[in-house]
């Protein structure tokens, strides 16, 4: 395992983090338990969270995957587990959280943070990201900006002032982005560095063999601004497994919950996904593992946040790491991208 630092400081994160947005919808709390014995076993520091979880977001089980984190956390030794969650942020509408109040003001984020930080059962949270923008902008496979959709806005230094008072106060150590644009990378440095408050460290958004958005104008932000990605949703929702193409996947996310992952179900996904498969076959490899070891090979992804809802799903992520892309499967690859760029952004 090897361990990248986010930004300037000294948040040095596992190159593989545990995402845990099933814990308490389709994982009990038990298996919630042994999924982050078994990262943390094969040397994953790096947990990420978000006050909305377990998904599809519901106010029966809103805070319970922080729980169930918390219930394991209290038993770890804290400095050696980098924890990571998430403020809802502003335009989703779910009226069950601070009675339908989530914009990313002084108010919410000092209760969010608060309340994250008992079902957590611990004082500071490592990293927090605001989980989509406080402005509009396009999200979760939208991708046409529409000025209409504009709606009133916190103002980003007012955003960076109340994380510097949280900062301060000892409840969180650095912040983080998710979701999020070239310009609101670029803003959010811009003005930390011209007020002197908190600096972004890392941006949390998805980024797969389906969706290479990220390698244009994203990667440039990134790069100039020292904002590394974590990417989210590295095997397409299950999809690049190649369990989708039989057409008996078993229960999966896209089967439990209807119209859950839209951004995968649309026009050439299939076949990109069929073409990626049979790339894996001719060098036996298997589907999800030459996925994710795609991901990792990306110079500006930090940490590669994987999930699973089975303990031998999680093992076959985790070994991943074992298998590297020479540059002849590196050109397969790019060349079926060519044929297919980008079915699912």
């Amino acid at each position: 395992m090897k361990y990248n630092l986010l930004g300037n400081g000294d948040l040095k994160v596992s190159e593989l983090c545990l995402g845990t947005m099933t814990f308490g919808q389709q994982n009990t709390i038990e298996e919630a338990h042994e999924q982050l014995d078994y990262a943390i076993d094969r040397g994953i520091n790096f947990i990420d969270a978000a006050e909305m979880y377990p998904v599809p977001p519901r106010a029966e089980t809103y805070g319970v995957t922080e729980t169930f984190i918390g219930e394991w956390l209290k038993h770890q030794q804290r400095d050696k587990i980098i924890v990571a969650t998430k403020i809802i942020g502003a335009g989703r509408g779910f009226k069950w959280v601070r009675d339908g109040s989530n914009k990313v003001d002084r108010n919410n984020v000092k209760q969010a943070i608060d309340d994250s930080l008992k079902r957590l059962q611990t004082d500071y949270v490592d990293l927090y990201q605001i989980h989509w923008s406080d402005r509009y902008v396009p999200t979760f496979g939208q991708t046409v900006f529409d000025p209409k959709q504009e709606r009133p806005t916190v103002s980003i230094s007012e955003q960076l002032s109340v994380f510097a008072d949280i900062i301060k106060a000892g409840k969180v150590r650095y912040i983080g982005l998710s979701n999020e644009t070239p310009w609101g990378i670029a803003t959010f440095s811009q003005v930390a560095d011209q007020l002197g408050l908190p600096k972004v460290v890392s941006i949390q958004n998805a980024y797969n063999l389906l969706n290479r958005v990220f390698d244009s104008a994203l990667a440039e932000a990134s790069y100039r601004e020292n904002v590394g990605l974590l990417a989210y949703s590295p095997l397409a929702f299950g999809f690049l497994s190649g369990k989708y193409l039989s057409g008996d996947p078993g229960q999966t996310r896209i089967t439990l919950f209807e119209k859950f992952g839209q951004r995968y179900l649309k026009p050439r996904v299939a076949e990109a996904v069929a073409a990626y498969v049979k790339i894996a076959d001719r060098h036996q490899i298997s589907p999800a593992q030459l996925a994710l070891a795609f991901v990792q090979s990306r110079w500006f992804v930090k940490s590669n946040i994987i999930g699973a809802t089975t303990i031998e799903q999680l093992k076959e992520n985790i070994d991943s790491l074992n298998v590297v892309l020479d540059e002849k499967i590196l050109a397969e690859i790019d060349a079926v991208h060519a044929e297919y760029p980008n079915p699912a952004p």
